[in-house]
Order: structure tokens, then C-alpha cells, then sequence
């Protein structure tokens, strides 16, 4: 496990596949569900626009969230998205030494940096799978970020070695973004009090379809959420998107969200025994996320035929501890998969040509 620093693109994400002539294009590269926000969600946000003249109040949906993880109120802060959690930690919480896992989603290393901090990076290596050992985040680190599954290996990290971070005077900020995606969210930390220093981070952008509307919330101990709440504006989260928070974390939408984390898992199980037929193209294994890693030597090349093709699939050399022959492919319906294969088939053959 590496920890030098080489420049990456931090701000790259996937969505600028989309932005830059996508339109019209099958999307590989964004890791929002397809087919969302379901008819019902979109009814309830919708019948939230007649209140817009009412200034946001987040009581009903705070606590909403607080029991749907067994917590007290006092524990949960909403947020306009992860994103906007990675900036507040960045600026608000008292630390020196900060350590980002990776390969991971560039957003904290990016907002650590905007606010001044220097960042160290634990790079785990393809040839671990991407696992990560504990004794590589180095002792003095007193603030630690890793994701869980991680974008965009996809690995999902036992719980048990994540709070292995844990110590007194360390934060240990843990991005499950997509746990949902996950069957059963085992490996989840959200919920715990017992590991010291813990912060988690959860979005309900992914999994309900909700990128445009950035809704998503931080769990940790009261002391840090009045810290992280002190440097928010004023009515940070928009009455719809609190409307949206309350509804997503019912027990109709966790059980919905539960149903299409499983059909997930065997679409992704579809996508990776396809990848498997191509000598030229390597699978990290034991995917656990809502998208795949991929290595394959000429993905530049791929990616552009994929393109040309009707494919958008996400580069992953902006991503740190990767390079320009990786991709990252998003996870959908079977019938989207096969013309996928097809077509990188296609691509495939045409670069080795």
C-alpha cells in the first residue's frame, strides 16, 4: 500500500460523461438507479411544492432519520447530499493530520484540500483486490476517510476492520453512499455509538434517483454534529428534498430499496460473468456495489469505441491508485447489459484491429 501523492483530477466524476455530448447515450457512467425517483416518491415531493413560500423545516425529517437507525436526533445532521458533508468536515472539525483511503470517490480529498489541509493518501493495490489493512492508515492520522462499498472498486469492507481505525482523539469518516445497494446492508456502520470517533455518511441520491435534488445526511456524535450544523447556512436543505428524506427512509422505501438492491445483485452477477468471457478484460472481484471495476490495457481506446457505439462508461484514472486502462461500468437491467456486451465485443475487437 502506497502513500505518495500524484495529481489527479479530483473533480472529474461521472456525470461529466453525460454533460460532454452524452445525451441520447446508454449510461454506464452514472450510478444513479435507473427507472427513478419511483411514481410515488415524485407524487410526494411534488405535493411539497405548495409549501415553497414556508421557510424549510427539517424536525419531521430529521427524525425520521434518527429512527430509522435507532438514534437519538441529536445524532443526525441533513445535508444537501454527501457532498456538501465532505465540505462541512473539511472546514469545521479540529484536525492536523487526515488520511484518505483509496481508490475511492474523490470529493473528500477535494474538499480537504479547498480547505488548506494537506492530505496523506493510503492507495490500496489491485493485487489485494483492494482490501484494506488497518495497520496501513498510519497511527498519527486524526481524521480517516474510506467508503464503504467503495466507489469505484465496489469492494465492501468488513465492519469489523473499519472500526478496527478507530481511536481516541481519530475521526474515522466512513462514506456508505451505497449501502443500500447492498442486499441486507451488512457490513453497515450506521446506527453504531460504540466506535469512538465515528462519522458516517449516507445519500439517498443513488438508490432513489435523486442526484438533482441532493439530499443526504451525516450520523456521528452530537458534539460533531453541532460542530458540522454551526458551519451550514441557514436552511441548508429545501423543503422537497426534506420531504424526500422523510419519505425515503419509510418502511414501504426500505423495503423497496431492499427488493432493488437484490435484483442488483443479480444483474451485477450477469454483467460479471459477461465481462468474464473477454480474455482482454479483468473484473475486480467480489463486486458488491451498484457498478463494477474494470482493467483492460487499451481502455482508452474501448472507451471511445464504446462511445461511437452508444456507451458512456466512466474513466478511472482520475480516481487516485488507478491508471488510464481502467473503467468503471454502472449496473443495469439484463436486456441493457447484453447490447453492453455486444457492443464491447465490438469495441474490443475493433482497438485490437
Amino acid at each position: 500500500m502506497r502513500t505518495h501523492i500524484t495529481e489527479h483530477d479530483l473533480r472529474h466524476h461521472g456525470d461529466a460523461e453525460v454533460r460532454d455530448g452524452g445525451e441520447g447515450l446508454t449510461d454506464l457512467a452514472v450510478n444513479v438507479r435507473t427507472g427513478t425517483p419511483p411514481e410515488w416518491l415524485r407524487e410526494r415531493i411534488a405535493a411539497s411544492l405548495t409549501g415553497l413560500a414556508a421557510y424549510p423545516d427539517g424536525r419531521a425529517a430529521r427524525a425520521a432519520v434518527a429512527a430509522r437507525h435507532g438514534l437519538p436526533v441529536e445524532r443526525v445532521l441533513l445535508t444537501a447530499g454527501a457532498a456538501e458533508a465532505f465540505v462541512l468536515l473539511a472546514r469545521a472539525l479540529p484536525f492536523r493530520r487526515p488520511v484518505v483511503v483509496h481508490p475511492q470517490f474523490t470529493e473528500p480529498e477535494a474538499a480537504l484540500r479547498d480547505a488548506g489541509h494537506s492530505v496523506r493518501r493510503v492507495l490500496l493495490r489491485p493485487e489485494d483486490g483492494f482490501r484494506l489493512d488497518p495497520a496501513a492508515v498510519p497511527e498519527e492520522a486524526d481524521l480517516v476517510v474510506v467508503g464503504n462499498p467503495t466507489n469505484p472498486t465496489s469492494v465492501l469492507h468488513p465492519r469489523g476492520v473499519l472500526a478496527a481505525l478507530a481511536r481516541p482523539g481519530r475521526t474515522l469518516v466512513v462514506d456508505e453512499a451505497f449501502m443500500d445497494a447492498v442486499p441486507g446492508e451488512r457490513e453497515a456502520l450506521a446506527g453504531r455509538t460504540d466506535v469512538p470517533g465515528l462519522v458516517v455518511l449516507r445519500s439517498l441520491t443513488k438508490t432513489w434517483g435523486l442526484a438533482g435534488l441532493r439530499i443526504g445526511y451525516v450520523l456521528a456524535e452530537p458534539s460533531v454534529v453541532d460542530a458540522l450544523s454551526r458551519a451550514q447556512p441557514l436552511w441548508p436543505v429545501s423543503t422537497p428534498a426534506l420531504v424526500a428524506a422523510e419519505a425515503c427512509v419509510s418502511p414501504r422505501a426500505l423495503a423497496e430499496a431492499e427488493e432493488a438492491a437484490r435484483r442488483l445483485a443479480a444483474d451485477r452477477a450477469h454483467l460479471v460473468a459477461g465481462l468474464g468471457e473477454f480474455e482482454e478484460v479483468r473484473v475486480v472481484g467480489a463486486a458488491e456495489g451498484p457498478f463494477v471495476l474494470v482493467r483492460t490495457g487499451a481502455a482508452v481506446a474501448v472507451r471511445a469505441r464504446l462511445r461511437g457505439l452508444g456507451f458512456l462508461a466512466r474513466r478511472g484514472d482520475t480516481f487516485p491508485g488507478l491508471g488510464p486502462e481502467w473503467l468503471r461500468l454502472a449496473v443495469r437491467d439484463r436486456g441493457t447489459t447484453n447490447r453492453f456486451l455486444q457492443a464491447l465485443d465490438q469495441a474490443l475487437t475493433l482497438t485490437s484491429g
